[in-house]
């Protein structure tokens, strides 16, 4: 049986209260780390090293900086091929000793000897594999940039190619390093070099490079659009590679400025996107539901798109299969920002039928994406529409009939929500805690038309909530912090089991304190009449 709720002592709490006006929700907007997603599924070795032969021993270093500095090209060219094999070694300790000798600002220089392509060649090669190490910033500092730049127009196709790779290692570093290289220009040059004759390991490298370019938040003067144009066509690859960092470039540029998911919408992609959630690597379908879940973040104009296109149909499919569980999370996001816009946005959830995939993943998943699936519940308790309706209720095992009772509420009611629901007052998140309250509010409200406005009616959906322990989890958050909290959790107390409130707060009901005697949840309850109260009784009220 619960317990009596709790009052507050004293009045400063309630000379606190704000008053509960805005109960309106806007969409969340919640970003995700990308220093965790960075390198996520990318093949480093091959993007960031040369390996084709075994490295030789270091030693004759001080004899190889000679050639190196000597003005004999034949000499040059020896010295930066044996600097190339010695890098193929990936110890830091390698890299640490060559560039003590202070070599790079040598193989910059060489990066500008047009009539010796072969020592240009190899000169990128060895600064590629030296920004492929920890000490990336030293290469973007050496004045390679320039040259490197100058190199995409080279007309020798091999040499174009690794200045691609050389410059997608120094982007792939730090925000400052990738700031050089829109500084010196970088951009547009490689956006030329995407040709329908390239061949796919070129095309590879080039949207690795790309992608890596668009990670994190692009300068203000960066024009997208000539990006997605690429972009949109890529996305069409059937070469997993590049298919799955066209998408990672576009979850990069929908974290981008204000009308960035809007130039990402204009741009065509989205139908594609959506087909893509069946993708069958892993590879391609994280940063593809990535970027679906920054879409989803946008206003209700923008997702009406996504739904338009089928998504929900796509993600009921997903959230019921077996997929690696950052992918579900991802989709109970998707589905929780598509639940927090309009009624009929919420309608659209509820007729795809993926409220059954959730209720399971509450019940069963992992923590994280408990979460996500408690947030895209409760957001569509929070949000139901009205309409006339007459149903059976496999919970409480009996027909109800009303004709003002929510069917969002009814519908989720039906799939078995209230106890998951109930399990979600726990939870430490705030935000999360009043959007579950306010699901039950709107619940609660429809179990209370259920009565038909007659007195001995009950409320079933208050019944089911104190027979699975939701009545006493909702005690327990009256030593919340959040004012807000604390009032609304008030108010359905109050509001829904007011004879226990009222019975546990008056001193002279024998028993009062004694949680056998304040509600009739258990048929042995129901057996004992009620205790009468005394005389006076009315008086102490």
């Amino acid at each position: 049986m619960p317990r009596a709720p709790r009052r507050q002592s004293g009045e400063a709490r309630r000379v606190a209260y704000k008053s509960r006006v805005d109960f309106s929700r806007s969409r969340r907007r919640r970003e995700d780390d990308l220093l965790a997603l960075r390198r996520l599924d990318r093949d480093a070795g091959l993007f960031k090293r040369r390996r084709d032969e075994p490295a030789p021993a270091l030693e004759g270093l001080s004899e190889l900086v000679d050639k190196l500095c000597s003005d004999d090209t034949t000499s040059q060219l020896e010295a930066t091929v044996q600097f190339r094999k010695l890098l193929s070694d990936e110890k830091n300790s390698t890299v640490i000793k060559i560039i003590r000798a202070d070599v790079l600002p040598r193989f910059a220089e060489f990066l500008s000897r047009h009539g010796l392509p072969q020592l240009q060649m190899e000169a990128a090669w060895v600064l590629t594999n030296i920004a492929a190490s920890d000490y990336t910033l030293l290469v973007a500092e050496c004045g390679a940039v320039p040259r490197l730049v100058e190199l995409l127009g080279s007309p020798n196709a091999n040499i174009r190619h690794q200045a691609i790779w050389c410059l997608g290692n120094i982007a792939a570093d730090m925000a400052s390093c990738r700031d050089i290289l829109f500084d010196h220009g970088a951009l547009t040059p490689l956006l030329s070099q995407f040709r329908e004759d390239m061949k796919i390991p070129v095309l590879r490298t080039a949207m690795w490079a790309l992608s890596n370019l668009c990670f994190g938040k692009l300068p203000a003067e960066v024009q997208v659009k000539p990006i997605l144009e690429i972009i949109s066509q890529l996305i069409h690859s059937a070469d997993e590679k590049i298919l799955a960092d066209a998408c990672w470039t576009l979850y990069y540029i929908c974290g981008g400025k204000g009308d960035a998911v809007q130039d990402v919408l204009d741009a065509g992609v989205c139908p594609q996107l959506v087909n893509l959630l069946m993708h069958a690597s892993a590879n391609v379908l994280l940063p593809v539901i990535m970027a679906l879940a920054r879409i989803s973040a946008g206003d209700d104009k923008q997702v009406e798109v996504l739904i338009e296109n089928g998504i929900l149909n796509w993600l009921a499919q997903l959230l019921a299969r077996n997929y690696p569980k950052n992918v579900k999370k991802q989709a109970c996001l998707i589905v929780s920002n598509i639940a927090a816009g309009s009624k009929d946005q919420i309608q659209a959830v509820i007729d795809a039928d993926i409220i059954t995939p959730l209720i399971v993943l509450l019940r069963t998943s992992e923590t994280d994406i408990k979460k996500e699936a408690a947030w895209a519940i409760s957001n569509a308790a929070s949000g139901v529409q009205v309409i006339k309706f007459m149903f059976w209720h496999t919970e409480l095992n009996m027909v109800i009939s009303n004709d003002w009772l929510p069917f969002g509420c009814r519908y989720l009611v039906s799939r078995g929500c209230l106890e998951p629901l109930c399990s979600i007052l726990t939870y430490k998140d705030p935000d999360l805690l009043y959007t579950c309250l306010e699901g039950l509010e709107n619940i609660l409200q429809a179990g209370e038309a259920g009565k038909k406005g007659e007195e001995s009616g009950t409320n079933p959906y208050a019944e089911f909530i104190l027979e699975c322990g939701g009545l006493e989890k909702l005690e327990g958050l009256q030593d919340v912090d959040s004012d807000r909290i604390y009032e609304l959790v008030m108010k359905l107390l109050q509001s829904y089991w007011e004879e226990e409130v009222s019975e546990s707060d008056d001193p002279n009901i024998p028993g009062s304190n004694d949680s056998s005697d304040t509600v009739e949840a258990t048929s042995e309850d129901a057996a004992q009449p009620p205790v009468p109260p005394p005389s006076g009784a009315d008086e102490a009220e």
